[in-house]
């Protein structure tokens, strides 16, 4: 079932997720429900926030990238067809040594706005599958960006607070109407 996506300057965006305590049928529904909106949106990421939820969990599925990137997942490197989408609950994310790399990103709760962004290359992240099962993943180029952009949503932060002045100030306006707008409909 495919949900709502808050956009930018509903408050659940900059809150902190509570960490996930229970791996049940409830948590494998709002995951494929979280799968399901990820996709229909013609998104490669999503974090609970951006569905109206203060919790620690965010899924992804870079399968239709180009696979610009290498991962090892628990010490071997599947196929990515096995491990996508990609469920990550209590996500900890440890910047190893890189250089950073700037690409451009853009966000569901941010409709149309997009820009460059500066970010670690090379990541590992800790988290728990839908089940509970703990996983350590070491990944690059678009599969660490993409865990990295939205384990900052987990976290209160948004991909326009990582964006330097110069990139911001020309996309300032649009971002300010959004923030208009979602204030005028939730009212």
């Amino acid at each position: 079932m495919s949900l709502a996506i808050v956009h930018y300057n509903a408050s659940v965006l900059r809150q902190k997720g509570e960490p996930v305590t229970v791996f049940d049928a409830g948590l494998t529904k709002l995951a494929a429900d979280m799968v399901a909106t990820m996709h229909d949106a013609r998104g490669i990421g999503l974090a609970a926030q951006q569905i109206g939820r203060a919790l620690q969990l965010c899924v992804i599925d870079l399968r239709d990238t180009d696979r610009d990137f290498s991962w090892e997942l628990d010490g071997a490197q599947p196929p990515l067809e096995l491990i996508m989408p990609m469920v990550l609950a209590n996500p900890k994310v440890e910047i190893l040594p890189s250089a950073k790399t700037v690409y451009e990103e853009g966000c569901l709760s941010f409709p149309d706005i997009r820009g460059d962004v500066a970010r670690p290359d090379l990541i590992r992240v800790t988290f728990q599958d839908a089940q509970g099962t703990p996983h350590t993943l070491l990944c690059n180029g678009l599969f660490g960006r993409c865990i990295q952009h939205e384990v900052d949503h987990l976290n209160g932060t948004l991909f326009i607070d990582r964006m330097d002045k110069g990139t911001r100030r020309p996309i300032e306006r649009a971002i300010k109407e959004l923030a208009d707008k979602t204030k005028t409909s939730a009212g």
